[in-house]
């Protein structure tokens, strides 16, 4: 009978459900799925996976050391992606590079199904989050702190971090996933770090500064102005500069 491990939607509930079925149905027919995204099957035998930071910590190690550091990004931005079924192609390309001469060349074996999904998630998490590095505004609060809201399909907060640490290492900032209810934490001088289960204060965010109001009318005047309207064309805006993103961009807020 197969075996299902359901976990929650973290890299360490994932990577908790990864070290259980790999511990005990390693060269079984193997599914993991994410609590509150799953899909019933007959003929399962399902089990609930206890999220513990040492089976996280176990699975990196092992991927770092068989299959090699570039797989283990890839694997980590895949499972930071939105698909349900992320964290099985995971278990599923572990076992593949098991029977592979070269463990760490799986990534190239994309004739497998399982490879080419995680491929191409680890691909598409890395754009997204390139582009969320380039289309981020932030604001300025009454209290000194620069403020980011930002709406991914993927949970890109950990790849964007050391980026905007490395600019703004003088200065509090802090960038809120509205899609996955987490924060981006920085404390001038200090590591970046993420927080969740956390409201946020909308009022609060909402209270910008003096000279912040003036810059943000200053350039949606200046992103108005520059505007040719016989020039329009918004097939190519959308190639540059896609719909998704705009909801919160300063530029985009009065056009809407």
């Amino acid at each position: 009978m197969k075996k299902v491990y359901v976990c929650e939607d973290t890299i360490t509930g994932m990577y908790s459900a990864i070290y259980d079925a790999w511990i005990e149905s390693r060269n079984d027919e193997v599914g993991i799925e994410l609590r509150g995204q799953m899909n019933q099957q007959l003929f399962c035998e399902y089990r609930e996976v206890t999220e513990a930071s040492h089976k996280a910590v176990a699975v990196e190690h092992l991927i770092q050391k068989n299959l090699g550091y570039n797989c283990y990004w890839d694997i980590y931005h895949a499972l930071l992606s939105g698909d349900s079924l992320k964290a099985e192609a995971v278990f599923h390309v572990m076992q593949e590079a098991r029977h592979m001469e070269d463990s760490k060349k799986v990534m190239e074996h994309l004739t497998n199904a399982d490879v080419a999904k995680v491929f191409e998630l680890s691909r598409k998490v890395g754009n997204e989050a390139h582009l969320f590095i380039e289309f981020i505004r932030f604001r300025e609060l009454q209290n000194g702190v620069l403020f980011s809201e930002i709406t991914p399909k993927s949970r890109v907060l950990t790849c964007i971090g050391d980026h905007f640490a490395n600019r703004f290492p003088l200065e509090n900032w802090m960038i809120f996933d509205k899609t996955h209810k987490e924060f981006l934490v920085h404390q001038k001088q200090c590591q970046w770090v993420l927080v969740a289960g956390e409201e946020l204060n909308q009022e609060m965010t909402e209270r910008v500064s003096d000279a912040e109001a003036e810059y943000q009318r200053l350039w949606k005047g200046f992103f108005q102005s520059i505007g040719i309207k016989e020039r329009t064309n918004p097939v190519c805006q959308r190639t540059h500069l896609p719909i998704h993103f705009r909801r919160d961009m300063t530029e985009f807020q009065t056009l809407q």
